[in-house]
């Protein structure tokens, strides 16, 4: 306990001031996202790391720390529900880039929870799944960090909208980086292409967005990319990305957690 405190002192005292985020998200909103990486680690390496699920933002991230051997540790939150193919893509980044993508999983596996909280918790209450399962491993996930990277964009969802290059997380203390965030969809998909980034499959069969397999569908044309995700709840967003009470319950209906 009483390293934990004194480390926690440590990153207090170097903290990035208001007036230096600032200025870093002056100079950085709009920019190359490899200058934002470079940024984060001369500043918060190595306690800097980057939470990928293995979307199309997250490969860009991906590859472009593997090809300039950015010394960034790569998590994902392996909640025991990944497609095949997500898996399998997992696999392949690891091999290709030379990375390793550390799992980080819930506290209960698939069968301890359902003797927890009953069977296909993610029907029934998919906010409280999403909580265990994705929410609080997070939180450990993010336990010691000064800085974390993530792939959103503004033009994903509402609650994105706002998001900024660099930025004061939700939890005290610590930055979040979003290099990507000015980048639209075509541009993720330019750099993919372009870099021959290996991507899930899933995508060229109407998924656009790939979350947990109970709870995500294909999307028809001209239905928004999200609208795979949760269908049929007005849930959008599986809280990993939302400011709200830390420590907040989650409730068994629709919406952010």
């Amino acid at each position: 306990m009483a390293d934990a405190a004194a480390r926690a002192r440590s990153r207090d005292s170097d903290a990035p001031t208001d007036d230096e985020l600032a200025g870093a998200a002056a100079l950085l909103e709009g920019g190359d996202p490899v200058a934002a990486l470079e940024w984060a680690v001369a500043r918060f390496a190595p306690h800097l790391t980057l939470a990928c699920s293995f979307g199309p933002e997250d490969l860009v991230l991906v590859e472009l720390i593997g090809r300039h051997r950015l010394p960034i540790e790569i998590f994902t939150l392996d909640t025991g529900l990944f497609f095949p193919e997500t898996v399998a893509l997992w696999r392949e980044v690891e091999a290709r880039y030379g990375v390793k993508v550390r799992a980080v999983r819930p506290a209960q596996d698939l069968a301890a929870q359902a003797d927890a909280h009953g069977p296909e918790l993610w029907r029934r209450a998919p906010d409280r799944c999403c909580h265990l399962r994705k929410v609080a491993p997070l939180e450990a996930a993010l336990a010691g960090k000064r800085a974390w990277i993530t792939g959103i964009r503004r033009d994903q969802t509402p609650d994105r909208a706002t998001a900024r290059t660099v930025e004061r997380d939700r939890r005290p203390g610590l930055i979040k980086l979003n290099p990507l965030v000015h980048w639209s969809h075509d541009d993720v998909w330019a750099h993919l292409y372009l870099h021959d980034v290996p991507t899930n499959p899933l995508h060229q069969r109407g998924y656009p967005s790939i979350g947990c397999a109970p709870c995500t569908s294909p999307v028809a044309a001209g239905e928004d990319p999200r609208t795979g995700r949760w269908r049929g709840s007005v849930k959008t967003e599986c809280g990993l990305h939302v400011v709200a009470d830390p420590g907040a319950t989650p409730g068994p209906g629709g919406g952010a957690a």
